[in-house]
């Protein structure tokens, strides 16, 4: 049982974790501190958000024209929740997924948003002990959600950069007889899709492949969907909803479920909305009964209700939203090319799974830290290891680019260049000599 925890052990990476809220950067008040690069928020079309309040403040109860609705939405409400915003969720899924797939709004059940989420999720479906298989690289935080108040272990499907990170049926089958080997009882499965950190979506024989695999070892499939709609470029998202409703296809939907968010596609990770959906009743009614230690307030709902229902506006949204994040990925992807660093081609998420495999003085997750340090302490941006997403292969970063703005791109690409310029003119003590950020 512990060979496989001892492997989802994230690498201490001491103080240096803490740098950026020590010495944030800001263009004007702090120019030579830190850039976020490594938390995964889209903020390219908030401004779209708050153009469609300023048109609408009948949507919120705290306004003089939303204050008609104060007295009914403050009072106590059932844990189903507000029938209006589960009917808006549940557009927004099939409007996430291309209209391919219908959603049931009655199987809607919202949690603390992902986190509370998966973690309710696999309260339902597991016991104290059992396993879930999942493939690397992945989310550190599942570490968190899916583990420690649950008891349940991670075990992880060895996935590396010779096939770009693609799950293959040998290494599936590999990590399940591990764990049968080792005695653990493996109840699901729990795949990404849109991947964190790859920013890769499945194709559609693949998701297939799993599903098959999952249905003939009567073991659960959960589907983190919570990047559906950052797919910013071909092939388009296939929801597992969709695979399971294709001709041919025939399993046990009672094993299926889902994660979904308003969190990423939306901008609105500070409202803590999340969504379990799931083809099982039992499921349903037990998540839901859960769902009293982490609801979505009804004063969010109401809010969130109107704008989701309004389907002019979530339609040139969603289209321009996806345009601004196809333009911000180019641009990013753009800039580190014409420096010498390459990325996994990705069509989604927002953020880049980078190889600086080569700015490693040797091939091990220790050289990695190391590097990771250089580059938060000399080149002043906070990146996300590899390693810290159980990444088995090391010199692989995931860089965010869609929580700053065009200016921050620019600064922080020209420091990623005198970064590198100067990586190979090291000292004994591993410092990287000329290379400051000051003034840039």
């Amino acid at each position: 049982m512990g060979s496989f925890m001892s492997k989802l052990q994230p690498i201490k990476v001491g103080s240096e974790i803490t740098t950026y809220d020590k010495d944030p950067f800001h263009p004007v008040n702090n120019p030579n501190g830190v850039i976020q690069l490594g938390l995964a928020e889209n903020q390219l079309s908030i401004d779209r958000i708050e153009d469609w309040i300023k048109r609408n403040p009948k949507a919120s109860i705290c306004t003089h024209e939303g204050i008609e609705c104060f007295r009914r939405i403050t009072n106590f409400q059932d844990y189903h929740g507000l029938p209006e915003f589960n009917t808006g969720i549940a557009k927004h899924m099939e409007k996430t997924r291309h209209g391919k797939v219908n959603f049931d709004s009655k199987r809607i059940v919202m949690a603390g948003g992902a986190t509370g989420a998966n973690e309710t999720l696999i309260f339902c479906l597991a016991n104290r002990g059992d396993a879930f298989l999942v493939p690397t690289p992945y989310y550190p935080g599942f570490n968190r959600d899916l583990c420690w108040r649950t008891g349940v272990q991670l075990v992880p499907i060895s996935c590396n950069s010779s096939n770009n990170f693609k799950i293959t049926p040998e290494a599936l089958k590999e990590a399940y007889e591990k764990g049968q080997q080792e005695k653990i009882k493996i109840k699901g499965l729990i795949l990404t899709n849109p991947s964190n950190p790859l920013g890769t979506t499945l194709d559609r024989d693949t998701l297939k492949k799993i599903l098959i695999f999952t249905n003939e070892h009567n073991i659960h499939l959960v589907c983190d969907e919570i990047y559906s709609g950052t797919v910013f470029d071909a092939p388009r998202f296939v929801s597992i909803a969709e695979i399971i409703e294709d001709d041919g296809i025939c399993v046990n939907k009672n094993l299926i479920h889902i994660v979904s968010s308003l969190s990423k596609d939306m901008g609105f990770p500070g409202f803590r909305v999340g969504i379990v959906y799931s083809f099982n009743d039992n499921v349903v009614n037990n998540a839901r009964k859960m769902s009293s230690f982490g609801l979505v307030s009804t004063q969010t709902q109401n809010f969130l209700a109107s704008m989701l229902c309004d389907d002019e506006f979530i339609e040139e949204f969603v289209t321009e939203n996806t345009k601004r994040l196809r333009k911000r990925h180019e641009k990013f992807t753009s800039g580190l090319e014409k420096i010498g660093i390459r990325c996994l081609k990705s069509n989604a998420g927002v953020y880049c799974w980078v190889d600086l495999r080569s700015l490693l003085k040797e091939p091990t997750l220790d050289a990695e830290v190391s590097l990771w340090k250089l580059i938060i302490n000399n080149a002043k941006l906070n990146i996300s290891p590899g390693s810290s997403f159980n990444c088995p292969e090391a010199g692989w970063f995931r860089i965010c680019f869609a929580n700053i703005d065009d200016r921050t791109v620019e600064i922080a690409l020209k420091r990623i260049q005198i970064f590198v310029d100067a990586n190979n003119n090291i000292n004994e003590n591993g410092i990287v000599k000329n290379a400051s950020v000051k003034g840039k």
